[in-house]
């Protein structure tokens, strides 16, 4: 065990937390902590520093979100290996919506010759680890084959559920049972699912605008989906009061597509109404993960004390869209109903990928696989606001840039669809985010959104620069 001595400024603005996770981080990036150096316990800590064990807590949590450390059951806490993330020069962007015959390693080399693609919902290939997932897929097969040839468990993998529980009281400070998670392929089924087998109202809330996919859900379902308008922090509390629903979809973490990071206070606020209400909260916490500015917020669940959220979460943005792999965490009071009601259904993630994903989760592979993901994509999103600031200046505003993998240009007097057009001209591909609003015309016409996540940092400078001499040379 080693010993850490930071020096601690009671008087700073910083958080004590904050100035703790920010030391060690940096010792384990200069060398200083080693891989396999074991951290001492948080009592130990807390005792040494002579600061509460919430302070120590919030530390270690922070960075075990981020990959640098990790928890082995009954042996303590360790520093895990810091890989580099090196941008691949001179290819073109990978992203998984590059669909070929050959081999992952191969098609995410191809790339759009010729175009820059801001597709909001590209993910990094170049760095995905195929060969740590090869090795996951060929022990599933070679050694739980029981496991992969048989329909499954109706509710999931029962040793992924307990690393999804592992991961997100570590990451997200949510603290859940393996009984409480239910896995489904894709945030849209596990909604259809909980429309089927839960006892949801008919009349269901939702932000204005949001997202698109989970809105027809609902209305394929037959709810009836009220819109309740975003204020500067997230939806209108007032409007959710007035609006004869009891249960609400939200993305507080980052509201989509506008971006709003929704405070503690309005959040406390949203708790306090479904405990009023005897409603529930469906939170999407759909790329948590990728935030880049201000202290990290728990998610609602993390803070609920009355049993109402229900969690939705999903490996698409921080793994790959293509394994088909989401979860769901019900209140305890719920997970009984649904639980009985799978009895009619089998589990839809595949038996492969479940075993496989429980694999790569327990050797570690998938926390060093979000600390370099975290670390590439906050790159290009300081890569992307500084080429905006650069080239486009003050004719642009930018909307919800502080977290997540896609961002909201609002072209100051400019009309989207001749924005879209000019690009693409110049070889740049942008879009319209108006499909997220109710009513597609309500969207401000001058709205553009970029996504930046599988777009490489050379590509995201000239891809804007094409974009200031389409819209204003």
């Amino acid at each position: 065990m080693i010993s850490l001595t930071p020096k601690l400024e009671k008087e700073s603005e910083s958080p004590l937390y904050d100035q703790l996770y920010r030391y060690i981080r940096k010792q384990i990036e200069d060398g200083s902590l080693a891989v396999n150096d074991r951290l001492p316990s948080i009592r130990q800590l807390s005792a040494h520093l002579v600061v509460s064990k919430n302070t120590v807590e919030a530390a270690y949590q922070q960075l075990l979100s981020e990959g640098y450390l990790q928890s082995r059951p009954r042996s303590g806490i360790f520093v895990l290996p810091l890989e580099q993330v090196p941008e691949v020069e001179g290819k073109p962007g990978a992203s998984v919506r590059q669909q070929s015959e050959k081999p992952l390693h191969e098609s995410s080399l191809q790339g759009r010759v010729g175009t820059i693609d801001f597709e909001y919902g590209d993910v990094e290939l170049e760095l995905f680890p195929v060969k740590a997932w090869k090795r996951c897929l060929a022990e599933a097969m070679d050694n739980r084959l029981h496991e992969v040839i048989a329909y499954g468990d109706r509710q999931g993998h029962l040793g992924l559920r307990e690393e999804i529980a592992r991961y997100l009281f570590q990451s997200r400070g949510v603290a859940c049972s393996s009984h409480q998670i239910f896995l489904s392929a894709g945030t849209a089924h596990a909604v259809s699912l909980l429309c089927q087998l839960l006892p949801l109202t008919e009349r269901i809330a939702m932000e204005e605008p949001g997202y698109n996919g989970v809105r027809a859900v609902f209305a394929n379902h037959g709810k009836d989906v009220v819109q309740i308008p975003l204020e500067e922090d997230g939806l209108s509390i007032e409007a959710l009061q007035g609006c004869g629903a009891n249960v609400v979809y939200v993305t507080p973490s980052h509201q989509f597509p506008i971006g709003i990071v929704m405070p503690v206070q309005k959040r406390g606020k949203l708790l306090q109404w479904a405990y009023e209400q005897g409603g529930y909260i469906l939170e999407d916490d759909y790329d948590s993960e990728f935030r880049y500015q201000g202290q990290p917020i728990p998610a609602l669940k993390a803070l609920d004390r009355s049993d109402r959220v229900i969690y939705l979460g999903t490996f698409s943005k921080s793994f790959l869209p293509g394994a088909r792999l989401s979860y769901v965490v019900l209140p305890e009071s719920l997970a009984d109903t649904y639980r009985n009601g799978l009895q009619n259904y089998s589990q839809s993630v595949s038996t492969l990928v479940q075993t496989a994903m429980y694999l790569f989760m327990r050797g570690g592979a998938f926390e060093r696989h979000i600390r370099k993901m975290k670390n590439l994509y906050q790159s290009r999103h300081r890569a992307l606001l500084r080429a905006i600031h650069d080239q486009l200046g003050s004719r642009v505003g930018i909307i919800g840039q502080k977290s997540g993998m896609h961002l909201l240009l609002d072209v100051y007097g400019r009309e989207c669809e001749e924005l879209i057009q000019l690009a693409a001209e110049r070889g740049v591909q942008v879009y319209s985010p108006m499909k997220h609003w109710t009513n597609p015309a309500e969207c401000p016409r001058s709205y553009v959104m970029l996504g930046f996540a599988g777009v490489q940092e050379e590509q995201i400078r000239e891809g804007v620069s094409l974009l200031r001499q389409a819209w204003f040379e």
